[in-house]
């Protein structure tokens, strides 16, 4: 059978070298314990997730060339359940850092929200009202470092306030990256979370505005995490949320860094709807 045509979303030999190891680990010691470990991580698997999460597509329209829907699926939520995105995605982000002559671990941060619009099958019990921005559906709360690199997320429903959710994010940070000692937010966050993040540590400061100013402007420090929510909406699968569940949603979010990270590490062009 010849080989078939690769889509534009695949990932090239250099960029599956960078995520390979880590979604192939434990296989070993699983079959040497006779446990069950299903169909091996082959290349068209990380495609065909890739693929779904760059069009937009619904899991059942994935092209007949690709692993069966439901092998790529399964692979997806295990994945998603136990937190393999978000570790590969910690991994990544250390190379990029390194790469760009950084240090592995971040000093600053800046912390931002999103409120999307919700598919029919997320569950009701899921899903809030942003009155500020008029929409129902759900909300993704980011930190990222000062590069735009994500450190972690929080998916929630859109009613969540954002310093209900800051304190929670920061909460983590605090726990996964204690070198952090800056963080930047805008004045959607409440007074309080300050003091919050100054009891772990961080100084979190509130970007404002110049009065005055009129349409748009670009704002010191806090420009990079606009540009961070822009990189996620370059995959259509993100452009409203269509996850049944918050974890699931998380993924995605991980998923499209991922894509972005392998990249810029393999030093290969990202390519615009126009372009993919």
């Amino acid at each position: 059978m010849s080989e078939r045509r690769r889509y534009a979303s695949d990932l090239s030999d250099a960029r599956w070298a960078l995520a390979e190891p880590l979604l192939t680990s434990g296989r070993g010691d699983k079959a040497r314990h006779g446990l069950n470990i299903g169909t091996p991580p082959q290349h068209d698997l990380r495609d065909a997730i890739l693929y779904v999460a760059r069009t937009g597509i619904p899991w059942r329209y994935l092209p007949h060339d690709y692993p069966h829907r439901n092998t790529v699926y399964g692979h997806f939520g295990k994945w998603a359940r136990d937190g393999i995105f978000e570790q590969l995605d910690a991994l990544l982000r250390r190379r990029v850092r390194q790469d760009e002559g950084r240090s592995l671990e971040p000093t600053g941060c800046v912390i931002d929200a999103q409120s999307v619009k919700t598919s029919t099958n997320v569950p009701a019990r899921d899903q809030g009202a942003d009155v500020g921005k008029k929409i129902v559906g759900r909300k993704r709360s980011v930190v990222i470092d000062t590069t735009g690199l994500i450190l972690t997320v929080l998916v929630t429903a859109a009613s969540i306030q954002d310093s209900v959710a800051g304190e929670r994010l920061l909460n983590r940070i605090a726990a996964d990256h204690p070198g952090l000692r800056k963080g930047w937010a805008d004045r959607g966050y409440r007074e309080y979370l300050v003091d919050h993040a100054a009891r772990l540590g961080i100084d979190l400061e509130f970007v404002r505005r110049t009065p005055g100013t009129r349409g748009f402007a670009v704002l010191p420090c806090r420009w990079v995490v606009e540009r961070t929510l822009g990189w996620l909406m370059h995959h259509r699968r993100l452009a409203r949320d269509y996850e049944a569940l918050p974890t699931r949603s998380t993924a995605m979010i991980y998923i499209t860094m991922i894509a972005l990270m392998t990249r810029r590490l393999a030093r290969e062009s990202i390519p615009t709807w126009r372009g993919a």
